[in-house]
Parts: C-alpha cells; structure tokens; sequence
C-alpha cells in the first residue's frame, strides 16, 4: 500500500521545477526523505536536475530540517530547497 505525503518546493527549487506543492503516493520502497529525493529524480528532467544527488539542497521532514535518513510516514510533510546564505 503506497504511502501518501505532502511535497514542499522553495525558492530556486519551485522557480527551476514550475511547482511549489504537490501531494502524491509514493512506493512502499520509498521510506525515507533520502529515498523520496531518489525517486522524484526517476521522473526524469527537470527533477533529475535540480534534485539530482550531490547538489546542495536542504531537506525537512515535517517542519524539521533532516538528513536524507530521516523516515517518512503518511500524511508526513517533506519539502527541498537551496541551503541559505546570509550576510
């Protein structure tokens, strides 16, 4: 049974994928933030681009911010986007 989540898109990320939310069932392999970044690149370009493995790109699981290890559940917000500088 696929587990359904909230998708989050920030700054350069939404502006380079053209959507900022997206709801969606995700594959029963599919069980931590790290492994929803792996997935949402097999779609193919953009999302194999801007999402693609090396990148600098922060994650959060549910308003935390988290490692690629971090366990999704249902229902669970995950959301991406450029890490931020200041100055």
């Amino acid at each position: 049974m696929a587990t359904t989540i909230e998708l989050r898109f920030f700054a350069s990320v939404r502006e380079k994928l053209g959507i900022s939310e997206e709801k969606i069932a995700v594959p029963d392999n599919v069980r931590t933030v790290g492994d929803v970044r792996a997935w949402l690149c097999s779609r193919g370009e953009p999302w194999s681009e801007v999402l693609a493995e090396g990148r600098a790109l922060r994650m959060a699981l549910d308003h935390e911010m988290c490692e690629p290890e971090a366990e999704i559940h249902a229902g669970c917000e995950v959301a991406f986007f450029p890490p931020v500088t200041g100055g």
